[in-house]
């Protein structure tokens, strides 16, 4: 089950969001992942289990291999909770619009 909180603390991290982005462009494995990031393939990992625990990223065993890959219920639940927020700024902007028009 996705878990906005940690999603959004997951993502506050740039080597994640890199990580993240790479995978937004298909599954990978690891030693993918972590080539020409800077970062040795067992901190990629670590970075990777940040993402499977907050529910943005899933794992499956292709082979000897994992393969990552963007977990599209973690990021609908991220996108739900930021829609909330959205549709109350709109709100509150018709009402301060339509308000100014009737003065």
């Amino acid at each position: 089950m996705p878990n906005t909180a940690l999603a959004f603390t997951a993502l506050g991290d740039p080597t994640r969001r890199r990580v993240f982005e790479r995978l937004a462009r298909g599954p990978l494995p690891v030693v993918r992942i972590s080539r020409g990031m800077g970062v040795s393939r067992p901190a990629v990992s670590q970075h990777l289990k940040v993402l499977l625990d907050a529910g943005l990223v899933s794992v499956t065993a292709e082979g000897t291999r994992n393969l990552y890959r963007i977990n599209p219920r973690g990021v609908e639940a991220m996108r739900r909770y930021l829609d909330r927020y959205w549709d109350d700024a709109l709100a509150a902007f018709k009402i301060t619009a339509e308000s100014e028009t009737d003065a």
